[in-house]
């Protein structure tokens, strides 16, 4: 039997075994992620609410400074009108008046409408205050389980890590450095088995000659056609 193959099916095993619990720690993060895509939806529609509400406010000001305004131009306008005494100064007081009154109508039509949508904002952001509030308390203890998990996987990883460290020292160099030459190139199972004539992997043909030093357990070989590692245990 070849010197490494033993090693080399060993590492093979406890890659896969390293593998496996690193699956764990994906499926633990993507429990977290949704959680987080859950909290964030809810923290965006806050934001949003809040925002929407900042700038109605802003403009609810500014529409109030523009109605005291003009309150203030028609008393103005009103005014002038019993101090003229001319028909055509009082016609054209008049006329300021109207115009003046129409815009202050429209204006304070603008303002309740505002105050409307002011009262469904805070409202908005009232509940999704409450929601996000709702969402944290239901998120605590299923983050708490998350982590608990997410140690004991960590604690297993290091211990499958450290298996998988001790049991490269048992393959040589050469060998070694071949096997993690597939494993960086994405190939998660380096080593093959002979199947009768071919590659166990992608089925080419292995010449005679060098399948004979692998099925006799003498030679661990390299498939022309994929690249992986060929062996064979001896019979």
């Amino acid at each position: 039997m070849h010197p490494d193959l033993v090693a080399l099916l060993a590492l093979q095993k406890d890659d896969g075994a390293v593998t496996q619990v690193k699956e764990k720690l994906r499926a633990s993060d993507a429990e977290v992620a949704e959680l987080d895509r859950a909290r964030g939806a809810a923290q965006d529609a806050l934001t949003n609410a809040r925002t929407a509400l900042e700038s109605e406010e802003v403009r609810h000001r500014e529409l109030t400074n523009k109605v005291q305004d003009h309150k203030a131009l028609q008393e103005h306008h009103v005014s002038a009108l019993d101090a003229v005494r001319k028909p055509r100064e009082a016609t054209a007081a008049m006329a300021q008046i109207e115009m003046t009154r129409k815009v202050l109508a429209q204006e304070e039509s603008d303002l309740h409408g505002l105050g409307g949508r002011i009262i469904d904002l805070r409202q908005s952001v009232g509940l999704s205050e409450l929601e996000i509030a709702e969402i944290e308390t239901k998120q605590r203890e299923e983050r708490a389980r998350i982590a608990a998990a997410r140690a004991e996987i960590e604690q297993e990883l290091d211990a499958a890590v450290a298996k998988r460290t001790e049991t490269a020292t048992g393959v040589s160099k050469g060998m070694l450095s071949k096997y993690e030459r597939l494993r960086e190139r994405g190939q998660a199972t380096p080593l093959y088995a002979l199947r009768g004539q071919a590659c166990g992997r992608c089925n080419t043909a292995i010449p005679l000659q060098r399948r004979n030093g692998i099925a006799g357990g003498k030679a661990i070989e390299v498939c022309e056609g994929c690249g992986v590692l060929l062996y064979a245990m001896p019979a």
